[in-house]
């Protein structure tokens, strides 16, 4: 599959004339010098130390050096203001999902001497149950794909179309003038074309709607190959835990896939790996996403995505189109045996808040870590000039470009302009719930932190209480205990000594007393606080399988209503997911299938409009199954079924089989071969539909058949 989305270097693609490549490539190869007709020979180091620096060359040139400055500028910016507020918190919500206390809060708790750490997993249920939840509705069993396409109302008529109605027009008015002697004028004129208009739009809606629903099965399988499901599935685990999710794509990448190939000698199929340029999608971890500080979405300002890459991964990028493969080499030669690092703090802190070993951050000799950083962001004209892009390319030194640059340490290994003719980033982000105007919104372990606190809190004085009132307390005065007297024993029928006090008192030298437990008080604080996080997160208890405690919950109707309320803050949570996610996907998808050789011309006018299924399949679906039988007792009549027609019929019962899980292929034909069907039927009418004074006289039919009581119509 070859697809012209990427902005190529050079290679089989060419490069569309919306987009160009910022020259990163020059001077010659000198691998052979010829002398005298004579080719020199060398050997492989040799060669390999020249063409180490001939890209060494390539790569200090100015226009290369000042896209690595001001890439690592931005990032410096991005790096530090993220630090200072988010990264605190991310790491915050992941110890929190993982029921660990922050580092500072367990010193603070040790340091009043042998308390209990017990951490309540409130926030953690909470996000395996809106995971779930989210999961189930989005690609649960049964859930359709989350977008649906449809031409748009007034699709666009085609020159061609346009033209063959003027031609029409003007052949059924010269017809009429000829049949009567008189011209369409005024009211009657504008009615005729009203009316071939309208006719000429809905023949061009149908076309539209053929060529979209190829469209969506075409966008439906490249979704599906290019991991869409699986990186969504791993974006709503990120939603519930972390301030904001990212996914990415169609991202370009070459990958080796199998495929069964021919034996033209002997005819047999066999398997073969090859290289393909393939479309995917994949989640992106929100620990590497850096914005431009104050950014309130990934298009306003720049963004750095920050990729830690093992070489064969870095490897794959030789040969995708947009890419400098001797870059990527010389890039591999440096840093494929020690790897890259920017050394990050939160790497170190992120990993021990994962479980993991710090020692997987840097690498090993055998496996190391390269550090990649791709930025996307708007560069003037006048620096794109300064850095050597051709002042064709820029035609306005004041204009704003939108770039694309990935930098590895020294290397520049791509630098194009953003292929996208409205610069958006292939980036999609939302929230649980989004802060306007903020790039970072907040998670459910965000809005139940207090909550979580407070239960923690109580659950460790339930511990201690429940410790210390589980038996008796004992007051010694150890004035009256002999030498050697084990003060640590207690056991039933112990025998005690004492020595008389030395200052004449009776008082006893043991004293034993009771302390209070408050267990009860404690819990009543824990329950409040568990309440105030099932409403503050939008899932209760309830949603997870816990009945309600009374109230509304003890009766079935009751029951619905309480989780139809509870159901609408994550229905909210779906409606972000559409609107922030599914839609501008698939509509980048379409536009990079607009750019696609792949696409047939006449599919390429652009009567398309994708619209979300999150949150309105879920509304639907509470209903619909019964919505759709009434509908279907409703037009079992001969009147509805003659406007309905076979295939609109075909059609609801298609919807009722998908329900069932069953084949509906199997089911209910599909809507061309009820064409076909309701044709051979017509035929077989208008065949035996001959007139009633020539039946039983003897007549034949036009197939030679004799026409008798058989074939009158019933």
């Amino acid at each position: 599959m070859a697809i012209d989305y990427a902005l190529p270097s050079p290679g089989p693609m060419t490069p569309p004339s919306s987009a160009a490549v910022i020259p990163i490539t020059a001077a010659p190869s000198t691998r052979g010098v010829s002398v005298g007709g004579i080719m020199q020979i060398v050997g492989n180091r040799v060669l390999e130390e020249r063409e180490r620096q001939r890209v060494d060359v390539m790569q200090a040139r100015p226009v290369i050096q000042g896209l690595a400055s001001h890439v690592r500028k931005c990032w410096d910016e991005a790096r530090q203001a993220k630090e200072q507020t988010v990264e605190p918190r991310m790491l915050q919500s992941l110890r929190q999902r993982r029921a660990e206390y922050d580092p500072d809060k367990l010193a603070l708790i040790r340091s009043h001497g042998g308390g209990s750490e017990i951490y309540m997993r409130l926030t953690s249920a909470k996000c395996r149950g809106g995971s779930a939840w989210i999961r189930d509705a989005m690609l649960g069993a049964g859930a359709d794909k989350p977008f649906s396409c449809s031409p748009t109302p007034m699709p666009s008529l085609p020159p061609e179309a346009v033209l063959e109605l003027k031609q029409r027009a003007i052949e059924e008015l010269a017809a009429y003038y000829r049949a009567t002697g008189q011209q369409l004028e005024g009211a009657e004129l504008r009615e005729y074309l009203t009316n071939l208009r309208e006719e000429m739009l809905t023949k061009a809606y149908e076309e539209a709607r053929a060529g979209v629903q190829i469209l969506e099965r075409k966008m439906e399988d490249q979704l599906e190959e290019g991991g869409f499901r699986q990186a969504l599935s791993e974006f709503i685990d990120d939603l519930v835990t972390f301030p904001s999710a990212i996914i990415c794509g169609p991202i370009v990448r070459k990958k080796p896939k199998l495929a069964w190939v021919k034996d033209p000698a002997t005819g047999e199929y066999t398997a073969d790996v090859q290289e393909q340029i393939t479309l995917e999608w994949e989640r992106r971890d929100p620990f590497m996403i850096y914005p431009a500080p104050g950014a309130s979405d990934v298009n306003d300002g720049y963004l750095i995505d920050r990729h830690r890459m093992r070489p064969h991964k870095l490897e794959e990028l030789i040969g995708v189109p947009g890419y400098d493969d001797e870059a990527i080499r010389a890039a591999l030669a440096e840093y494929q045996t020690g790897g890259l690092n920017n050394w990050l703090f939160v790497d170190t802190e992120k990993a021990l808040a994962e479980g993991k070993s710090t020692t997987h951050i840097q690498g090993s000799t055998a496996d190391p870590i390269i550090d990649v950083l791709q930025y996307w962001g708007h560069v003037s004209g006048k620096m794109l000039v300064d850095w050597g892009v051709p002042e064709a390319q820029v035609p306005h030194s004041t204009k704003q470009y939108a770039c694309e640059v990935w930098l590895v340490g020294r290397f520049v290994i791509k630098a194009a302009l953003n292929p996208d003719r409205l610069s958006r980033k292939p980036y999609y982000m939302t929230s649980v719930e989004k802060i306007p105007g903020a790039f970072w919104g907040n998670s459910i372990p965000d809005l139940i932190r207090d909550d979580q606190d407070m239960c923690n809190s109580s659950a460790r004085a339930i511990a201690n209480n429940m410790a210390i009132a589980s038996g008796p307390q004992v007051g010694v005065n150890t004035e009256r205990l002999p030498n050697g007297y084990n003060l640590t024993e207690m056991y039933p029928w112990k025998i005690h000594q004492f020595t008389s006090d030395p200052m004449g008192s009776t008082a006893d030298a043991l004293t034993f007393f009771q302390p209070q437990s408050i267990v009860q008080e404690l819990m009543m604080v824990f329950e409040k606080f568990s309440v105030q996080a099932d409403e503050h997160s939008n899932i209760p208890r309830y949603m997870t399988g816990d009945s309600p405690a009374g109230g509304a919950g003890r009766t079935a109707s009751g029951f619905s209503m309480l989780q139809n309320n509870a159901m609408k803050g994550l229905k909210q949570v779906l409606s972000n997911m559409d609107i922030d996610i599914v839609e501008p996907a698939v509509n980048r998808l379409h536009y990079t299938n607009m750019r696609s050789t792949m696409i047939e011309s006449w599919m390429k006018r652009g009567d398309l409009q994708v619209k979300a299924r999150g949150a309105s399949s879920i509304l639907a679906k509470e209903s619909l199954q019964i919505r759709r039988n009434e509908f279907l007792q409703a037009t079992a009549n001969p009147v509805d079924l003659q406007i309905l027609g076979p295939e609109g019929r075909g059609a609801v019962l298609r919807e009722q089989a998908k329900t069932l899980d069953m084949d509906t292929d199997m089911v209910v034909p599909n809507p061309s071969k009820l064409k076909m069907m309701r044709k051979a039927m017509a035929a077989m009418q208008e065949q035996a539909g001959a007139p009633e004074d020539t039946v039983g006289s003897g007549e034949q039919l036009s197939n030679g058949a004799p026409v008798t009581d058989d074939f009158s119509p019933s």
